[in-house]
């Protein structure tokens, strides 16, 4: 069996249990192809290996509109049934999954507010970037037009999307219904090939509400915070500018 092991003793309960359902709910009819779980236990993991390749402009192109499609397979709520995670897997930060009753809800309370006060406890972050990120967070019903929970990723940075001859595929996701803008503003944070060919297959397949490239901003906060959380001030910085270019 062609496989990877992802294995580690200390690993936080679920989190391995966590991923396999997430890779499992991301694996739609039509979407991103996702590695096949072979087994799971509260300390590995082991699922299909992927075959890796050059990026190329038609993978490129075939990934936005697959990537749309997964988006649009939608989600039962703001959440997820599963305690989530994020982060490489010594220093995994929980995400709270429970339903929220609007993006707005889930966003501020489940992500950047339990990440913000995580990142002021580690001084990762400074009291007046952390104050404007709270000011943008009261904001956000009229910053970001509700669209209904979408099926996302959850944590589609450019090292989850693993390019091979063939399409694009997906892994360590952290899954959860949101907003669809949310993944494209993480692709968008931290650079991907062919980024523009894939926003525009993307759009080509299911557009995008008028505004989206500046709501971008919005949704890149809560990664922001988590690096800070994760690897120092210098994000926590970022966040702060980022905030106060929405204000």
């Amino acid at each position: 069996m062609d496989a990877w092991n992802k294995r580690r003793a200390d690993a936080p309960l679920g989190a391995f249990v966590a991923e396999a359902a997430g890779l499992d709910w991301i694996r739609v009819e039509g979407g991103p192809p996702v590695p096949r779980v072979h087994a799971v236990t509260a300390t590995s993991l082991v699922m299909e290996r992927v075959v890796e390749a050059a990026p190329t402009a038609t993978v490129a192109d075939d990934f936005g509109h697959r990537l749309a499609v997964l988006h649009a397979s939608g989600a039962p709520a703001y959440g997820a049934p599963w305690t989530g995670f994020i982060g490489p897997v010594e220093d995994l930060l929980p995400l709270d999954n429970a339903p929220s009753p609007s993006w707005a809800d889930h966003f501020r309370d489940r992500r950047v507010i339990p990440t913000l006060k995580l990142a002021l406890a580690r001084d990762a972050v400074d009291s007046r970037d952390a104050a404007d990120i709270a000011r943008v967070m009261e904001r956000l019903e009229d910053l970001v037009p509700e669209e209904g929970p979408a099926r996302l990723h959850g944590d589609l940075w450019s090292g989850n999307v693993l390019w091979a001859a063939e399409a694009a595929w997906l892994i360590d996701p952290a899954a959860h219904g949101g907003h669809r803008e949310t993944d494209l503003a993480m692709l968008a944070l931290f650079g991907l090939p062919h980024l523009d060919r894939v926003l525009t297959a993307y759009q080509d397949t299911t557009p995008l509400a008028d505004g989206w490239h500046a709501r971008l901003a919005v949704h890149q906060l809560w990664p922001l915070l988590v690096h800070a959380a994760l690897f120092g001030s210098a994000y926590g910085a970022r966040a702060g500018q980022a905030a106060r270019r929405l204000l």
